[in-house]
């Protein structure tokens, strides 16, 4: 994680903006277009589908209450029992077409999320980006908040509102042709003389009072978005300091820090307390709108219907189906009130979604491709001697490892053997204080044995062949190299899963890194400091195991002291502001 994603406290001012939805678009476009395309339009296409029966049989419903009070003001006991059949059948099918609904629309929630949760970790774990972002400080605060949870409030919710605005559209045109017709004009007369007849009056009616409460949930609710980004990067931010503390647990213990870190936690937790307030009170400002707006809904059709129905106009089912015609009118034209946080939730996550995504895209799809291509453009390109038969697998400088050389290049910790191992690898591009540039040439296997030795969750089989997840080592060869590495003791563990970072010693985690050069036999390795909480006689021991195994193997070994002597073709001294010097 990167120094900026440490606090909250700078969060942008959020405001909807078209720029972020049509990336958003784009980016998340692509469900529809590549290989997941024939199944995303399948539940596409299923849902819509089951959103017009849904809208049919609300129609249908509609109908039928003006039959059933027609027939109620009227006496009919035929008609109405025939009505109660009818019924029973709409609400079968309403029924069976909502369960569709649910399983289609969750299922294309699950599918497009993972779809976007893949393309986000390709990005970020692609050409070391998920280091050099952070390095850099150009990382987006807290990325693996984003990919977990950020992806899924930028797409469950999405896919909600598209089908309420979906339903929104269908139904305002269906049920505005209700009112239309079965409404009609309306005569205001102004004295014995004159009169205005209004034609469709309803549907003016409900056209005006939803435009004017949308129109003042968006005024009103500006500043939600905002406060919803803010608090998203809280949480964030909080979770990411109770993530630190367990990774780091027996430092915090053995300084009995526990009450400190209570007091950091604790400060954490109050940005989130006051982000979520800052919701509470927008969320109490939109409550005014919503709670005086929504119990007028059934109630100004029947006000403004009531004037024909006294005169005869209307039948009493007219009335009732006017009623039910203009909720739906004013539950459509009014979804974006209704949805208002909603939109803003969805707009705060696929906003920080985008940015990730887009901090990715800019950043270079690899530092030695971009020093290349800038050697190349000033015609510099490094080319090797014309005197060495083949080239070098490093150059540090003036001098050069080859195939099959074992090197040791010692320093003290400010010397610059870290950025050494990072250009060697190709996180970094320059050079080395006065060493001049560094280069490399990859061969079939490379591998780095870093002081803390990475170990993923999983079983110790994994975590034995990791990265190479498909590398299919057999148990006697895995029993071998834990033997070989004094891990003997672990054999009978292959198969258990544990926090193995937690349960085993720097020392063992070393060892075990040793092991894993066994198992995987690179043709060249980089040992940085990686062999430092051993004793001399334990790293010689280990060194000798590499030699045995991987006879043809090139290794450059970085370290603060000289050690194991013997072992090595050359020794070079790295100092602060002074050249590579043979030893």
């Amino acid at each position: 994680m990167s120094t900026a994603s440490a606090s909250p406290e700078e969060s942008a001012d959020y405001r909807l903006e078209p720029r972020v939805a049509r990336a958003f678009a784009r980016f998340s476009g692509g469900f529809w277009t590549d290989n997941e395309a024939a199944r995303a339009w399948l539940l596409t296409l299923g849902l819509f589908v089951l959103l017009l029966l849904s809208t049919a049989a609300t129609i249908a419903m509609n109908h039928w209450n003006r039959w059933f009070f027609d027939s109620l003001e009227s006496r009919d006991v035929p008609a109405l029992s025939r009505a109660v059949l009818i019924f029973a059948i709409i609400i079968v099918s309403m029924a069976s077409i909502g369960v569709g609904i649910v399983l289609t629309r969750e299922t294309l929630q699950v599918r497009w999320r993972e779809w976007i949760v893949a393309r986000m970790l390709d990005r970020w774990l692609s050409a070391q980006r998920f280091h050099r972002l952070s390095a850099s400080g150009r990382e987006p605060q807290n990325p693996e908040y984003r990919i977990a949870d950020d992806t899924r409030w930028a797409t469950e919710p999405l896919v909600d509102l598209g089908i309420g605005l979906v339903l929104a559209v269908v139904n305002a045109a269906a049920f505005i042709a209700i009112l239309w017709t079965v409404g009609g004009s309306y005569t205001l007369r102004l004295g014995s003389e004159h009169a205005i007849t209004i034609p469709a009056y309803l549907v003016v009616v409900a056209l005006v009072y939803g435009i004017l409460a949308s129109w003042l949930m968006l005024k009103v609710g500006a500043a939600l978005p905002g406060c919803v980004a803010r608090r998203n990067e809280a949480e964030g931010h909080f979770r990411f300091g109770m993530m630190r503390l367990r990774d780091n647990a027996e430092s915090v213990a053995l300084l009995a820090g526990g009450p400190g870190e209570r007091r950091i936690l604790a400060r954490s937790y109050d940005r989130v307390v006051d982000c979520w307030l800052a919701i509470v009170r927008q969320h109490g400002r939109l409550t005014w709108i919503t709670n005086a707006s929504g119990p007028m809904i059934p109630i100004v059709p029947l006000l403004f219907a009531a004037p024909k129905y006294i005169s005869g106009d209307l039948t009493l089912g007219q009335v009732t189906q006017l009623a039910a015609a203009f909720v739906q009118v004013q539950i459509a034209i009014s979804w974006l009130v209704d949805h208002y946080g909603k939109i803003a939730e969805w707009y705060a996550s696929a906003r920080r979604v985008m940015e990730i995504v887009e901090a990715c895209d800019e950043f270079p799809a690899s530092p030695a491709a971009e020093q290349q291509a800038q050697d190349d453009g000033a015609g510099t390109a490094n080319t090797p001697p014309a005197n060495l038969i083949e080239p070098p697998v490093w150059r540090i400088g003036p001098h050069t490892i080859r195939r099959g050389e074992w090197v040791q290049l010692h320093g003290d910790s400010s010397a610059g053997k870290s950025t050494l191992v990072r250009q060697l690898c190709g996180l970094e591009t320059g050079t080395v204080g006065p060493s001049g540039m560094t280069s490399g040439v990859s061969g079939r296997g490379s591998m780095v044995l870093p002081q803390r030795v990475y170990l993923p969750p999983g079983s110790l089989r994994e975590v034995l062949v990791y990265p190479a997840a498909a590398l299919s080592a057999t148990d006697p060869r895995l029993r071998s190299a834990l033997e070989q590495t004094g891990l003997g003791a672990l054999i009978s563990r292959l198969e258990g899963a544990a926090r193995w970072d937690a349960l085993l010693s720097l020392g063992e985690r070393q060892r075990l890194g040793v092991a894993r050069v066994l198992i995987t036999a690179p043709d060249t390795l980089i040992i940085d400091d990686a062999l430092s909480a051993l004793d001399e006689m334990a790293q010689r021991a280990l060194l000798q195991a590499i030699r045995r195994a991987v006879p043809s193997i090139t290794v450059l070994y970085l370290s603060r002291h000289p050690a194991c002597t013997g072992h090595f073709d050359q020794a070079l001294l790295l100092a602060p502001g002074a050249p590579l010097a043979a030893r």
